[in-house]
């Protein structure tokens, strides 16, 4: 599996608002928002719903990453998505960094791919207490 998740009732808006506000807990910013349900109805005047793709960062260990192996950035940011369900509970789910980052065959990276994978799993935890 390439991701993990949390299931969360709350309105939309506001558990995007709690994810961000999560991963910065745990040293990571978000670079880019992208507003999938937005974006579809302007490129495609296809109505969804809500659904938004966050690309997180936590720019020490990017930096790691990058120094390690330059052309990492083609498998970074770690993304989040967060999307509404039919039941109109929120699925957040996060990028498992270890699965993604297998293709690549340096243990410098294998290693803080389990590092960012603890992160994101903590974030994920704090959405369920908060």
């Amino acid at each position: 599996m390439y991701g993990f998740n949390i299931i969360l009732k709350d309105s939309f808006d506001n558990v995007v608002k709690r994810v961000t506000e999560a991963l910065k807990t745990e040293g990571f910013g978000v670079l880019t928002d992208i507003d999938v349900q937005a974006t579809m109805k302007a490129k495609l005047n296809v109505d969804g719903a809500p659904y938004r793709i966050l690309g997180a960062c936590n720019p020490p260990l990017a930096h790691k990453a990058i120094t390690a192996d330059p052309d990492i950035g083609l498998l970074l940011p770690c993304n989040v998505v967060v999307r509404e369900q039919p039941d109109k509970k929120i699925n957040v789910g996060f990028m498992d960094p270890i699965a993604v980052l297998k293709l690549t065959d340096n243990p410098a990276i294998t290693n803080m791919a389990k590092e960012v994978r603890g992160k994101l799993e903590r974030v994920r935890d704090k959405l369920s207490t908060g």
